[in-house]
């Protein structure tokens, strides 16, 4: 770590570990915008855009060349009071014709095909997604219909979510990797039209039937996407195959829209354990292609991966956050745990590298990432956990040094509203800076202001949700906040000094596990079955040193049964698999003779968290 940079401490912040360059500042998009406005400091720019929220959106949307079919007679119309912002009043459009601006021949999508990789320039990407709308409204699609999208991250479907939404319709977004039963609870929220899916999910070496679990939900019509060129898979009787939905005609005028058109419905987990149905717009994309230009300096001509999935906002957020900044986007299709992965980002010449920390962890404990050649990425972008100091400065030397941007948001965000820039010192594992356009205050239990605590959002933001399916949108995020002008969130971050923040997970009772937001309630439901167990509690933790959370159960057994630990960890972990994702692992499982509860009967997990924190001081 000697090349690191060395600076002066600030009080509880790590030393920084990489300093900006002068001389490159002003060529950054932040420089650009600082020397616009003859302003001389960050922080002096951060606040000008939250006291003048309404000129910074003006500039963004210029900045990033929004195309608007009709523009907006007012930027933002607050008559109907904070919760209920009218963006771009007036103004009709379509975000997708956002996403195909400059040079038509310039690459859209770098991908990997087995060992090599595969370039689709813009114009082959834009006729991709003309075929797949046309080929829609040739199937009977109308304007407002929903398209559920269950599939990997592939070239196919970034063309299909971008031709269902240019079509006027809705994508429903669904991860894959959920079970049947969860994917059949996110089809009955939404009902949509179709369902677009792939035959064979190849992950990590194994092959997996992706059409055959779709078929067993209450799937109406299935577009099945072949995974391999000599994919030819028996399909159902009323379904159709990619080749087939995509029209011969490569010409499709965007269907025009308002601001406030739904144009992709995406779940995220609330305390109930029903998914919350989140609507994105389409003005939200906006927020992508902004904290996209301004935290992660996306220039024209870079190449951003982000390895996520459609179901997850990280997905769409990369689609509009390339395009719309004309830079190209990277879709990897495995698992990014080993070094086929780092040859990927090496052989792609990335700059730009997005992911959650639970990736850094599995590199460094195989060393798999330290003889390739990653100096031309530029920054690394983390999300969905919370980083540890240490894995952040091994991941900063995998690449030179290069800094870190620590990026915390929500679906229901359309961004982030916590991250970090290229112009300012950058310190492992910490946030430097309220996201551009937004600002939040950290109130402990009391609703006083703190150092550490809940964080609530505090001003109109483009890309902040007004509404829920099925669900009051008021009482989720503004019932009984302090004030009427707060936006809760449920994050609890620490206050470090001098500007800088730490995450340290939620104060509600979800759960993020590997980058994905889960209820408590989700995951004990999961195990609900289980003949062994009478009750079960699930709780997110972090080691003392921070980092990634781990999901770790407390259960009561079952009258008369003494079961054994081992075999509690098999059934609960074959549990979650079975009956909610695959992809979160149980950590440790503890057998108490009663669960904690307040007086209402609540699990009181504050005090198993306290329990646990006093357990691994025992170990330690």
């Amino acid at each position: 770590m000697d090349s690191l940079c060395k600076g002066i401490p600030i009080k509880n912040v790590p030393a920084p570990a990489w300093i900006p360059d002068p001389a490159l500042q002003a060529e950054t998009n932040l420089g650009q915008l600082m020397s616009a406005l003859y302003i001389e400091t960050y922080q002096e720019l951060h606040r000008w855009s939250v006291q003048n929220f309404q000129e910074f959106w003006e500039r963004s949307i210029n900045r990033v060349g929004i195309q608007f079919t009709q523009p907006y007679e007012q930027l933002c119309d607050l008559s109907q009071g904070i919760e209920n912002p009218t963006w771009l009043k007036g103004a009709q459009f379509n975000i997708v014709d956002s996403c195909f601006q400059g040079d038509p021949e310039r690459v859209a999508i770098v991908a990997n095909e087995g060992d090599k990789l595969s370039f689709i320039s813009l114009s082959r990407l834009e006729r991709y997604v003309n075929r797949f709308a046309r080929g829609l409204l040739q199937e009977g699609l109308k304007p407002g219909n929903r398209i559920a999208m269950a599939m990997p991250m592939t070239w196919q479907s970034v063309a299909a979510y971008l031709g269902v939404i240019k079509a006027g319709g809705v994508v429903v977004s669904i991860a894959d990797s959920f079970s049947v039963e969860e994917i059949d609870t996110r089809l009955e929220i939404t009902r949509p039209e179709a369902v677009v899916t792939q035959d064979y999910v190849v992950c990590g070496g194994k092959i997996h039937e992706l059409y055959k679990k779709i078929l067993r939900t209450r799937a109406r019509k299935v577009i099945v996407v072949p995974a391999f060129k000599e994919s030819r898979s028996p399909i159902r009787t009323g379904d159709t195959t990619w080749e087939e939905i995509l029209s011969d005609d490569d010409q499709f005028e965007s269907v025009v829209c308002n601001s406030d058109t739904i144009s992709n419905i995406l779940f995220s987990s609330g305390t109930t354990g029903t998914p919350k149905a989140i609507p994105w717009t389409h003005a939200t994309p906006i927020k992508c292609a902004v904290d996209g230009h301004w935290h992660h300096d996306i220039q024209e001509g870079d190449r951003f991966a982000w390895p996520s999935n459609l179901g997850w906002m990280m997905g769409p957020w990369l689609i509009y956050a390339t395009l719309i900044n004309r830079a190209t986007m990277a879709l990897y299709s495995d698992t990014p745990r080993d070094e086929k992965f780092g040859r990927f980002v090496q052989d792609a010449e990335l700059t730009h590298l997005g992911l959650v920390p639970s990736l850094v962890k599995i590199w460094r404990a195989s060393g798999c990432m330290e003889d390739l050649d990653w100096k031309k990425l530029r920054l690394f972008s983390s999300t969905g956990e919370c980083s540890n100091p240490d894995e952040m400065l091994y991941l900063m030397k995998l690449a030179d040094s290069r800094p870190v941007i620590e990026y915390c948001g929500g679906t229901e965000i359309g961004g982030g509203y916590i991250t970090g820039t290229v112009i300012q010192l950058n310190s492992p594992a910490t946030f430097s800076t309220p996201a551009m356009g937004l600002d939040f205050d950290i109130l402990d239990e009391e609703g006083n202001l703190a150092t550490n605590g809940e964080v609530f959002l505090k001003n109109p933001s483009i890309g902040l949700s007004t509404s829920l399916l099925k669900r009051s949108h008021h009482e989720e995020y503004y019932e009984g906040t302090p004030a009427a002008y707060y936006r809760r969130h449920g994050d609890q971050i620490e206050a470090l000094g001098n500007g800088y923040y730490r995450a340290h997970g939620r104060v509600d009772d979800t759960m993020n596990l590997g980058g994905i937001k889960v209820s408590c309630d989700e995951i004990e439901r999961a195990c609900s079955g289980i003949e062994e167990i009478s009750e079960v509690a699930a709780i997110e933790v972090s080691s003392i040193g921070g980092g990634p959370s781990e999901l770790i159960l407390y259960v009561v057994p079952s009258r008369g049964i003494v079961p054994r630990k081992s075999e509690l960890l098999d059934k609960t972990q074959w549990a979650i698999k079975q009956n909610l994702n695959p992809l979160f692992k149980v950590a440790d499982i503890f057998i108490l003779s009663s669960l904690p509860r307040t007086a209402s009967n609540k699990v009181m997990r504050r005090e198993l968290r306290q329990l646990y924190k006093e357990q691994e001081t025992v170990k330690i």
